[in-house]
């Protein structure tokens, strides 16, 4: 047995601590000084850990490395097997020309940017996140919006500002499952924590959107639909996370938030139409905002100094389909909300639950705390049959059906999908292993306990630890992968709410998507701006600055008895 050490350095704890923080600060001077692409930054950060925990905390090596076995798999299982089956839909849609109908049904709704920021930036990348995420959204909804007529540095800025709220949320609740992986914390309290956060930045997000596309006129001529916009999604994405499934937030609330602007707008239009490069049209009536028709055209959109830029595969057709082909090209949302409602009948999850779970000691841990209590990770419960990626694939062998792919192009395409995410399997499972092996051999417990010294004003502090987390690593994932627990046990020493720290880390954590160099590189390519990271950066670091600002406040009421009651308990 092992058990773990508080403070093995010296016997001090600011120096242990000083020491269980080095794998975190080499992976974030690689990632942001070095520039050193992720898998070999979280490989070396692994490496420097498993040291760590056998030289420092004494950790038996059989455990060190059973340990980093363990994070492995659960990499593995039940994160990456989420993502790739959600990528697999993803492309599954891709591989039609449904998707490109979904496109144009969504650009035949109004001409006017500033509502298409809101429909395709906001709606859109939040359905594309549900499933793709890890840059998907930014790059297809900042293309749409080129293709629209926005200039391609605005088209980048809207789309990764509009990829915040939903972020949480992405690739059916990833980043939540990967915190109660690493926390032990219940799932459900973590999702009604998220989803009593995210949703007021979700509320000011499509303000924000019309303002950064016409400035002060765009706010004053279209918040009416921004508002619905925001509180459509505000209101779905916490009830879903709150009292339906988690793993359904996004998908939900991008669902509810497109039909209520399609309802407002049947009522209610702008004075004026902003159109391609801001131009000015008059205002048109609001049943005559979509037409009939159909088109394929891609389309060339300069990019600065006369060169013109390609946005492959983007048609310029604004026509509305027909409501058959519109039901077919949203078919697979509809096919996922679908089986995951199935799957939440009491009776098939009690089923589910009984024949599609197993739990088990995981081989060669047996480990205490440094009070002799049993370590909860050292148990794996393992989802075969009720796993999110399990449903994601059943979601998708239906769509298959439905859209008439043969079993051997379904087959390439998964296959095209484990190629494309080839690093980003070995850069999650090298985290979710980083993330093991620090939580289990005690140097996660000591950095929570030297955080703890900072008293109340850790409620402060944890917000910035997880906005830091997603800037420097780009994915939710993998920035609650490694400081969950260190949040939950600083809460625990400081007498807060272990659930709202937690949920905290990646609630504030998307804030700081927009500038991590990953998204940065995705959206300058999108919109044909090579090199344009550095433009982007400055320009968004306002914003997102701003947005951690506004949900720490937040954070720090809920974490007082003025807003403590929004915790769950």
């Amino acid at each position: 047995m092992f058990q773990q050490i508080l403070d093995p350095i010296a016997g001090s704890l600011v120096l242990s601590a000083l020491c269980a923080a080095l794998p975190l600060v080499l992976l974030f001077v690689l990632l942001g000084v070095f520039k050193v692409k992720a898998p070999k930054a979280a490989i070396a950060s692994l490496a420097l850990s498993l040291v760590l925990a056998i030289v420092g905390w004494q950790m038996p090596v059989n455990q060190a490395l059973s340990a980093t076995a363990a994070g492995i798999f659960y990499g593995l299982f039940p994160i990456l097997w989420i993502l790739v089956n959600a990528l697999w839909i993803y492309r599954l849609t891709v591989s039609t020309p449904w998707f490109e109908v979904l496109g144009r049904t969504i650009r035949s709704i109004s001409s006017d940017l500033r509502i298409l920021s809101i429909l395709i930036a906001f709606c859109f990348g939040a359905l594309l996140e549900s499933l793709a995420g890890f840059g998907a959204p930014v790059a297809i909804s900042a293309a749409m919006l080129m293709a629209a007529g926005m200039k391609p540095l605005k088209s980048a800025i809207v789309s990764l500002l509009a990829n915040t709220a939903p972020v949480a949320f992405g690739a059916m609740a990833a980043p939540l499952i990967a915190l109660n992986g690493v926390t032990g914390l219940p799932l459900r309290d973590l999702s009604s924590m998220a989803g009593r956060q995210t949703p007021f930045i979700a509320l000011i997000v499509p303000l924000l959107l019309v303002f950064i596309v016409d400035g002060r006129r765009g706010v004053k001529q279209t918040w009416p639909v921004a508002l619905v916009a925001g509180a459509a999604f505000a209101v779905a994405q916490f009830v879903t996370s709150n009292f339906l499934a988690v793993e359904l937030t996004d998908v939900v609330a991008a669902v509810v938030t497109v039909a209520a602007v399609l309802l407002l707008l049947k009522v209610w239009q702008p004075k004026e139409t902003i159109g391609m490069e801001g131009a000015v049209q008059a205002a048109v009536p609001a049943h005559a905002s979509a037409a009939l028709g159909a088109g394929n055209a891609p389309v060339s959109v300069k990019t600065g100094a006369g060169s013109p830029a390609e946005t492959s595969g983007v048609p310029n057709d604004n026509t509305r389909p027909k409501p058959r082909q519109i039901w077919m090209a949203i078919a697979p949302y509809l096919i996922i909300i679908a089986v995951f409602s199935v799957a939440q009948i009491p009776v098939i999850k009690t089923w589910l639950g009984q024949i599609g779970s197993v739990t088990f000691a995981w081989p060669g841990l047996d480990i205490t705390d440094s009070v002799g209590k049993p370590v909860a990770a050292t148990k794996f419960k393992l989802d075969h049959l009720k796993a999110t990626g399990t449903l994601l694939l059943f979601s998708g062998l239906i769509t298959m059906g439905l859209y008439r792919i043969t079993a051997g192009k379904g087959l390439r395409i998964y296959r095209d999908t484990l190629m494309q995410l080839r690093w980003t399997i070995v850069t999650v499972t090298t985290v979710l292993a980083l993330s093991f092996v620090m939580n289990l051999s005690g140097q996660t417990t000591t950095l929570g306990f030297a955080l703890a010294s900072a008293g109340g004003f850790f409620a402060i502090l944890s917000p910035l630890i997880g906005w830091i987390g997603v800037a420097l690593t780009g994915s939710d994932t993998s920035s609650n992968s490694l400081f969950g627990q260190m949040q939950a046990t600083a809460a625990q020493q400081t007498g807060l709410s272990p659930v709202l720290m937690a949920a905290s880390n990646s609630s504030a954590g998307v804030m700081g998507k927009m500038l991590s160099l990953q998204n940065l590189a995705v959206a300058s390519a999108a919109v044909g701006l090579d090199g344009a990271e550095g433009t982007l950066f400055r320009r968004l670091l306002g914003w997102s600055a701003g947005l951690l600002a506004l949900i720490t406040v937040l954070i720090f009421l809920q974490s007082t008895p003025v807003l403590g009651w929004m915790v769950p308990r």
